[in-house]
């Protein structure tokens, strides 16, 4: 407590320190010493530094401390990926090792980083291969590479004085913006300096312009700019090590560029226009790392094999010239860690596929197989008029076979795949080859019919997704166990031992998920997530079995009617499901999301619910259900008139299902404006305020009245008692009668209703009135007893 009380309670604080304890021993004079240093006592700490972050910073090796301080460099606008991250790690010469090593020792740097809580992983991306800077933390490494290091924007004021300032070895720019705001290349020509030049964004290069002042870069990224004028005098870079130009419009790189020997890290990511590769590529011995990934390059060139230092190739094309396919160039590149093919359907025989030799890359732990997608952006198929569709599924399906991987592979993707049954390697019968697989991710699977029954036997496996797989209508219990109709199969342990993330997203034409409740799976899988199926219930034994699922996402399980006894699930996020009308059961749920469910109407089991968020700018009234839960926080998104109705508080008709709650957010959009009205209501104490004016929130009252007398009453077991009755035996009226009521016993509400001022002196339409108060009131009225001044004396029901 000591040591988080000098954190001063900060969460990033903590965090930090926190990350810079677990590096230490459990001994407690380790952390008597990180208490006691003599950092927290500094009075007079710039602005930039934080206490915790310093302390961590100072406990950092050396080289981990440059990895640290470049990361800070990276732009914001961009997303960078952990090994174009240690690429340049590796070029600045902040990595050391032997040759072989060099990748390794450096994801050990950015593990170590996100141990330390100094970058964080981005959710969006699998394996923490996308990582986050807090901007405390990035503000932090800046002002400490202050002296060697400018990162700028073009949102600030005289950058190119800032550029001109001082000589830079490093220099990160973000020109995200119009052509008016647009740097110019030619501003940057007097830092002789630089090592690094990270530009991201429309930096303005004329045809003039070169990389001649630039003669010592190691480390160049030029995204999103015209690198054509550029290209020229790419070659006079002599100790460039990492080349980046992604998303540029270059449609050509330099024949000499071979002439760059130390070049290691070459990104053609996004270059559309780029169509052919330098056949002097190939003298590049360094070379390690190779990204034609989107780019328009379709072919590539006989020698290839040449680059026998590569450890990372993305975006590799499969084609056939004649009897010679690409695929036999992958064949002697022993050392690949990293392997992206694209184009697979290219390829005539399964001989072809076995040249490339995928099993013998013992260092492979990475593989990407890919075909041209044959799925509508709606998850439809592609009409495919031209060949023997069965004899192309045939053909396919030989090839993927010949492509079976490594045993210590870890990441396996498939994309594009159109055979009806899926590499044989991943059956039940071989599951053995993919003993260390930890990701798994099948995009795209047009013919599939059935999900392969192994995958639940791999002892590694961690997350597993399968998105868009229109031919998928029923999966099976041999998903969970496979064998399943064998009584004496022996089976170790449970299915999927390992998995924590789920995802099954796209399947349009899945009906049903069979799991046999006795069937043990899954016993640590923490997130799941449904989405675009015909799905009409979840498996009983997923809500049994599955003990520590916190995290749950139905989003378009347009058929599901129900969600029930998931008794570990904290989060549940819940997606235009349009025919859902019941939760119960959910004795741990703390935060609930409904968007566009429009016909829910029972939530009960709730107990430890604590925010509830309900999105739907259809919805007329605010759901009934709401009565039965006790959120401390509600947020709604609604329409104009609903919002308008609940500013009315405690005099209009949605009060009863909201004013138990502690607090109150709700919205309205306008005239294209997000969240441009609003009513946010404290219960405890009582706050209630709005920028709704009162003219329309009467006039939002008495439509609502209007409305409720025109809809049909859902409340179906409720009658009218006689006025004589007892008080304890009387329920309330539904809105129908109670306008009958005024319709029938008394001529003069035949003339009023409910709308004028003297019966809302009465009572409210939200009031639960019997027949007994609605004839003693319209009596009083009509009869002249209830009169101004009694009426000002009395206490107003309202």
């Amino acid at each position: 407590m000591e040591i988080i009380t000098k954190c001063e309670c900060l969460p990033l604080a903590v965090k930090v320190i926190g990350g810079l304890l677990r590096q230490k021993t459990v001994k407690r004079r380790d952390w008597e010493n990180v208490r006691n240093d003599f950092i927290w006592s500094v009075t007079q700490m710039h602005e930039e530094l934080n206490y915790a972050i310093y302390l961590s910073y100072e406990d950092l090796s050396p080289s981990l401390k440059l990895c640290f301080l470049y990361y800070s460099l990276l732009p914001k606008s961009t997303v960078f990926f952990a090994n174009e991250i240690v690429g340049m790690w590796i070029s600045e010469g902040f990595v050391h090792g032997t040759s072989p090593d060099l990748e390794e020792i450096g994801k050990q740097y950015y593990d170590e980083l996100i141990q330390r809580n100094l970058i964080q992983p981005n959710t969006r991306y699998a394996d923490q291969r996308v990582c986050d800077m807090h901007d405390v933390v990035r503000s932090f490494a800046q002002y400490m590479a202050r002296n060697e290091v400018l990162v700028a924007k073009n949102k600030e004021i005289n950058i190119a004085d800032k550029i001109n300032s001082q000589k830079f070895f490093r220099l990160s720019l973000e020109t995200m913006g119009s052509e008016l705001d647009e740097l110019e290349w030619y501003s940057l020509q007097a830092q002789t300096s630089l090592r690094t030049l990270l530009s991201v964004g429309n930096i303005k290069i004329k045809p003039g312009d070169s990389l001649l002042a630039f003669s010592n870069l190691r480390t160049l990224h030029v995204e999103g700019a015209n690198f054509d004028s550029l290209a020229k005098s790419l070659n006079q870079l002599k100790h460039l090590r990492y080349l980046s130009i992604k998303g540029s419009n270059t449609s050509r790189l330099p024949g000499s560029i071979g002439k760059m020997k130390f070049l290691q890290y070459i990104s053609l990511n996004g270059c559309n226009s780029l169509v052919n590769l330098p056949s002097s590529i190939v003298t590049l011995k360094f070379l390690r790392y190779l990204n034609l990934f989107k780019t328009g390059i379709s072919s590539i060139f006989k020698g290839f094999h040449g680059l026998s230092n590569l450890r990372i190739l993305y975006g590799f094309p499969a084609h056939m010239d004649g009897d010679w396919c690409s695929l036999e160039e992958l064949g002697p590149l022993s050392q690949l860690t990293v392997l992206h093919i694209s184009g697979l359907e290219n390829v005539s025989s399964s001989s072809f596929a076995a040249k490339a030799r995928i099993g013998e890359k013992v260092r492979l732990s990475y593989l990407f197989l890919e075909c041209t997608s044959r799925i509508r952006h709606d998850g439809r198929l592609v009409k495919d008029e031209e060949g023997n569709p069965e004899q192309q599924q045939r053909q396919i399906e030989e090839v993927f076979n010949e492509l079976s991987p490594p045993s210590g592979l870890e990441n396996l993707n498939i994309e594009g795949y159109f055979g009806r049954w899926l590499p044989r390697w991943m059956m039940s019968t071989a599951a053995v080859p993919l003993g260390s697989l930890r990701i798994l991710m099948l995009d795209d699977l047009t013919c599939c019919t059935e999900l392969p029954n192994g995958l639940c036997q791999l002892p590694c496996l961690e997350f597993l997704q399968i998105v868009r797989a229109p031919a998928i209508k029923r999966v099976g219990p041999e998903f969970v166990q496979p064998n399943h109709h064998c009584h004496n199969h022996y089976q170790v342990g449970v299915s999927f031992p390992r998995l924590s993330k789920l995802t099954f997203d796209g399947l349009v034409e899945w009906e049903e998920w069979e799991w046999e409740l006795q069937v043990k799976a899954m016993p640590i899988l923490e997130k799941l997530k449904l989405e675009k199926c015909k799905l009409r219930r979840v498996p009983v034994g997923l809500a049994f079995h599955a003990r520590a699922l916190t995290k749950l996402y139905i989003y378009d399980v347009k058929l599901l009617s129900s969600l029930e006894n998931f008794t570990s699930v904290v989060y549940l996020e819940l997606f235009r499901n349009t025919d859902l009308e019941r939760i119960s059961n959910l004795p741990k749920l703390q935060k609930l999301v409904i968007i566009m469910c429009p016909k829910m109407k029972v939530l009960n089991g709730v107990t430890a619910l604590q925010r509830l968020t309900l999105e739907d700018y259809d919805m007329e009234t605010v759901p009934v259900y709401l009565q039965d839960v006790r959120p401390r926080h509600l947020q709604l998104d609604c329409s104009l008139r609903l919002l308008s109705s609940i500013a009315a508080g405690k005099f209009g008709p949605e009060w009863d299902k909201f004013s138990h709650t502690q607090q109150v957010k709700a919205y309205a959009d306008d005239e294209g404006v997000s969240r441009k009205w609003h009513v946010l209501y404290t219960r405890d104490p009582f706050h209630l305020e709005t920028n709704i004016s009162r003219s329309a929130i009467a006039q939002a009252r008495n439509e609502r009245k209007r409305l409720a007398y025109m809809t049909t009453c859902t409340i179906e077991d409720e009658r009218p008692v006689g006025r004589r009755a007892s008080t304890d035996k009387r329920q309330p009226l539904c809105q129908r009668f109670r306008c009958n009521a005024y319709r029938h016993l008394i001529l003069w509400l035949r003339r009023e209703c409910l709308h004028c001022n003297e019966a809302n002196r009465v009572a409210t339409s939200t009031d639960q009135w019997t027949e007994a108060v609605v004839y003693s009131a319209c009596k009083r009225v009509v009869g002249g007893r209830y009169s101004r001044q009694q009426r000002q004396n009395e206490p107003s029901r309202m």
